[in-house]
């Protein structure tokens, strides 16, 4: 079905490091014009945005949506629809799922689980295992944002530590590599110290002691490597560490010059919003991998999105239920749901001084687009698919009712964020109305120009 005509006045448009007042018009879910003074047309709806900001939807590198294999707790339908009601679009999910995807055959049955009832826009990684290197090096580079390394902890057979196979893998990729960073024989002998201290039940705050910084800074340093040796492109997640920072380029994503950089960073919103002193308080509902660390951590992440040493920001989406995460150490699981919230939470950080509007839209909008030649998406331009958020700047509190996800948590409940999400357009129709999902899902598989 063809989109609605959508006319949207008198907003502060966000995009490309600018903000200005404009008028923006919807046609055949693209952004059809562009202009101040726009004139409405017969049957278009006309929508006032009455000075509030309009920004390109977001799109997120990292989600783990579960499906399939643990719908129990989470599902593509769910998820999107909590993450559309948080202002973002677009979304690449995680291929450590049951079965793993593996080949392109369990791509596939993604793409086809997702048509007809996501509510964004949606991409699938690829994953690496001991003994896939045929599928990766088969693998058509449009079908898949990414190839997706586990050189961390991970499940099953997806920790990929073997020397051999990661330099083939680096080798042959027709894709960009994503990596989790963390070492696992560290890992492993931390955890083994603190179990003979304290058994099972290990206090949270260690958590960042096991899965250490210099666990990260280890693996983090051989996946730069691996890169730089084979001329691969990297783009290292959810960086956790102030240490790691030094070892990635400062500058735009994009160089003057029209290149772009080879070796990428993320970061991901509970990193710039929890630090260790939280443990005492959410416990093991803010255990995550790689772990939430100090607050001189947390502080040094926050400049270095603002200095673009950091490129992206994503959430790493991963739900788990609250009676999961209510056991002892050893059996909680690692993760935190968070697209919901995590654009109000990245807000914040505009609210308190240390970035702008248009450095959030950078590294949470186009900044992903540009990374993974995601076509026509991640821009207010003309002839652009129509994904858009609008803002209230009007106070939300976080509560237990209103969260969308399947697991019915989040760490922000009881948090009050100084703005909220007004209304959110995928592919130029109106899917979130500021107070729930309206319509019906019309997420579309993602296009990568490559």
């Amino acid at each position: 079905m063809p989109s609605p005509a959508t006319l949207i006045v008198n907003a502060r448009l966000v995009n490309e490091g600018r903000e200005f007042d404009s008028d923006l018009r919807i046609a055949d879910g693209r952004i059809a014009e562009i202009a101040p003074g726009l004139s409405a047309r017969h049957g278009e709806t006309v929508v006032d945005a009455a000075g509030r900001r309009l920004l390109p939807g977001m799109i997120d590198d990292q989600v783990h949506f579960r499906e399939p294999g643990m719908e129990y707790k989470a599902d593509m339908a769910i998820e999107s629809g909590a993450a559309v009601a948080g202002g973002l679009t677009s979304f690449m999910d995680m291929p450590n799922t049951s079965p793993p995807t593996l080949d392109s055959t369990a791509l596939e049955d993604k793409y086809a689980r997702a048509a007809g009832r996501v509510w964004g826009n949606h991409g699938f990684y690829l994953g690496t295992s001991t003994d896939n290197l045929e599928a990766i090096q088969r693998l058509d580079p449009r079908s898949a944002p990414g190839v997706k390394v586990f050189m961390g902890a991970s499940t099953g057979n997806m920790l990929v530590d073997d020397p051999e196979v990661l330099d083939a893998v680096f080798r042959d990729v027709p894709t960009p590599i994503i990596t989790h960073c963390e070492d696992t024989p560290m890992i492993e002998a931390a955890t083994a110290v603190y179990k003979a201290k304290y058994g099972d039940d290990i206090p949270a705050e260690c958590h960042p002691d096991i899965r250490s910084r210099e666990a990260c800074i280890k693996s983090t340093r051989l996946a730069i490597e691996l890169a730089r040796r084979h001329g691969t492109r990297l783009h290292v997640l959810h960086i956790s560490t102030a240490d790691e920072l030094a070892l990635f380029e400062r500058g735009p994503l994009i160089r003057a010059d029209g290149s772009r950089k080879q070796i990428t960073a993320e970061t991901c919103i509970h990193f710039l919003r929890f630090d260790r002193s939280d443990y005492a308080e959410l416990g093991h509902l803010i255990k995550c991998n790689p772990a939430i660390k100090d607050p001189a951590d947390r502080e040094a992440l926050i400049r270095a999105l603002a200095d673009d040493v950091i490129d992206v920001l994503a959430t790493d989406h991963a739900p788990h239920l609250l009676e999961e995460k209510q056991n002892v150490y050893t059996r909680a699981p690692s993760g935190l749901p968070l697209v919901q919230y995590a654009l109000n939470a990245a807000l914040e950080l505009v609210h308190e001084g240390h970035l702008t509007t248009a450095q959030v839209v950078q590294k949470f909008a186009h900044a992903p687009a540009q990374l993974f030649d995601v076509s026509q998406r991640g821009f207010l331009r003309e002839g652009y698919a129509a994904d858009l958020v609008l803002i209230d700047d009007v106070p939300l509190t976080v509560r237990r009712e209103d969260v969308l996800s399947k697991c019915g948590w989040s760490p922000f409940e009881g948090k009050t964020f100084h703005s909220r999400i007004g209304a959110t357009w995928v592919n130029g129709t109106l899917a979130w109305d500021g107070e729930r999902l309206v319509g019906s899902p019309n997420g579309q598989r993602l296009a990568f120009d490559r």
